[in-house]
Formats: structure tokens, sequence, C-alpha cells
């Protein structure tokens, strides 16, 4: 899941910054608020946790990979990998994202969505364990289609080219410099507004961003997890802010009406914490109550909620993805 998703660029409203208290939050009390915030800092049992969830996450993406089919529903393909998630021992790290053609990124079903797979269909799963997240993506041809056959190819060698590069002290702009090249030389474009992302215990984004084309930035990879994540499309290479997407973050406690509304904002404390969820999850946990409740916390500003991610152009859209540790002398890549 992208810098732009979840924290940053474009995923995040203007001028609006995290306003979490590390020391509220249950899922990260046994974590020193500098050590979730600080990428060098991995401890070794952290590192373990880290590579459990990319076994996971592996097994997850070919579980996946197995039950797609055209036309199935969004919803019944987002409940089964997020319940084999759980069954191996994860923890969802987010929604799972299910992506239909030219809508990049953001788009999870809603606990009653009829929407089927069609076209070219991104997949983005997160996993983590003890807070440990392991981040990956791939993208389906659902409809036998040469052009998104082509952009999936260009998706996967741009991730193999970032992977091949990403070390300790390189610049990031060299990264992304790789990314580019190796979709541009398929004829098509990266999305420049969508990036890869650091990663650290209880946080998708933190620190430094990946860009998927060379953007000038020096910043230097420090030691670290880091997910590299190459969007491509034969659209404009930008994307835009369309409808509500479901997915939401916990900002900030703040007084609400309603005890439902407040249990609920006790739960997402307690269960999600810093990361991502959604409201499908919060429906099945309080019954269709919780929309409402949802939207009185929405207007508080205790939660805030993420639109879909849409190519400007409407082209289509591929999407790969994987997580590394970056150590001082070496890069392990988890998810591979």
């Amino acid at each position: 899941m992208t810098e732009k998703q979840y924290g940053g660029e474009t995923g995040r409203k203007k001028g609006k910054v995290t306003k979490i208290n590390a020391n509220e939050i249950s899922l990260a009390q046994k974590v020193k608020k500098e050590e979730m915030l600080e990428g060098e800092i991995i401890r070794q049992e952290d590192v373990l946790s880290y590579k459990e969830a990319g076994k996971i996450a592996i097994e997850v993406r070919n579980f996946a990979k197995e039950i797609i089919r055209p036309g199935m529903k969004l919803l019944g393909i987002a409940e089964q990998i997020e319940s084999k998630i759980m069954e191996l021992g994860g923890k969802p790290a987010f929604p799972v994202n299910l992506s239909i053609n030219e809508i990049a990124a953001h788009y999870t079903p809603g606990f009653n969505d009829e929407t089927l797979a069609s076209g070219i269909l991104k997949v983005d799963i997160g996993v983590h364990v003890n807070g440990c997240i392991a981040d990956t993506a791939f993208s389906l041809d659902l409809e036998n289609n040469e052009e998104n056959k082509k952009l999936i190819e260009a998706s996967e060698q741009a991730l193999a080219k970032g992977l091949e590069k990403i070390r300790y002290g390189i610049e990031v702009r060299e990264i992304g410099k790789e990314i580019q090249e190796a979709i541009v030389s398929n004829g098509f474009s990266p999305i420049r507004n969508l990036t890869g992302h650091q990663v650290t215990k209880y946080f998708l984004h933190a620190g430094i961003s990946i860009p998927n084309y060379d953007n000038g930035n020096n910043t230097k990879i420090n030691k670290g997890v880091y997910a590299i994540e190459p969007f491509v499309t034969n659209g404009q290479g930008i994307v835009y802010e369309s409808k509500p997407s479901g997915i939401y973050i916990f900002r900030e406690r703040k007084g609400v009406r309603g005890k439902l509304a407040k249990d609920m904002m006790d739960y997402i404390l307690e269960e999600y914490g810093t990361l991502p969820f959604c409201s499908r999850w919060l429906i099945k946990k309080f019954g269709t109550r919780a929309t409402l409740a949802l939207k009185l916390l929405e207007q508080a500003g205790a939660v805030e909620q993420y639109n879909t991610l849409v190519e400007k152009g409407r082209g289509k859209v591929s999407q790969a993805e994987h997580t590394a540790i970056v150590f001082e002398d070496n890069v392990e890549i988890i998810t591979r």
C-alpha cells in the first residue's frame, strides 16, 4: 500500500497531520514512541515478526490467485482473503484493496457491495504480526486482454528493478529512476503521485517515500523496512481523489454523542490503533447501526475517511508490490 494512501501525498488532506497519542493506543503500548517512528530501530524479535508476516503474506497472496475468478463478488474475495490472514495467525494491516481498471487504489468492498471482479484487478494485501507489517500487491487480467497483460508485465518488471536497486545508503531518486525506466521501456507511464513507503511497527507509512520516477530526491535509504510499489498506466500518470472509500484511520480521541459511537471509538483504538480499518469490519462487529456511529466519529474529527484514487485520464492501472528489510550489509525481501 503506497505512501499516498495511508498518511501520504494524495491520501491525506492538506495541512492535516496524525495526532495519535501513542501511549493511548493499546496495540502499541509496549513499543516506545521513538521506536515506532524511527525506521533504523528494528529489534531482533521484530525482525522475526516481520519475516513471519511475510510468510503469511506469501501464502495469502498465492491463495488469492487461486480463488479469484472473473465475475466473483469483490466482497466475497475480500472476506476470504482477510479470513485466510487470520487463519494463518496474522491480522490484516489494512482492509484488502480490490481496485478495478482506472481505480488505482483505495477500493475495498462495503458490507453490501455487489461489485464483480473484472478487467484488470489490483489486489493489495497487508499482514501484521505483533505490529510488524508485510505489504504486497499483484494485478490480474480477468478479461484476457493483451493491453492488461502488458501493463501487468511492466509493473512486475519495474518492481524487480526497484528491488534490485534498493540497498542501505542509496538515494531514493536512483530507485525511482530504475522503476521509471522499466515502465517507460514498455511504453507506459508511472503514476507520479503514488509512491512506495517506509514501514515501522504499527505504522504503515513512516519516514521515507520511494518514488516511481526520478523525482530528484537525494534522501538516502536507512536500515529499516520498505515497500516498493510501482503503479503503471496507459493514462496520464496522475491520480485524483474520487468517492469516499469506506476506509478510515483514527486521528484523535474526541467527545461524541451516543453510547455506540463512544464504544466504537474505544474498539477502534483497541483493535486497530494506528492502522487503517473499514466500515465493513465495524458493521460486522456492531451491526448496521455502526454506519451512523461512524458518521458521528467522522464529523467529530475522531476518524478520517480516505477517497478512492482514480487515474486522471481514465487509463487502466496495474500494480505490483513487495516488502524488504534493508540491513547495513544486505537486503531481505520478505514477501517473495
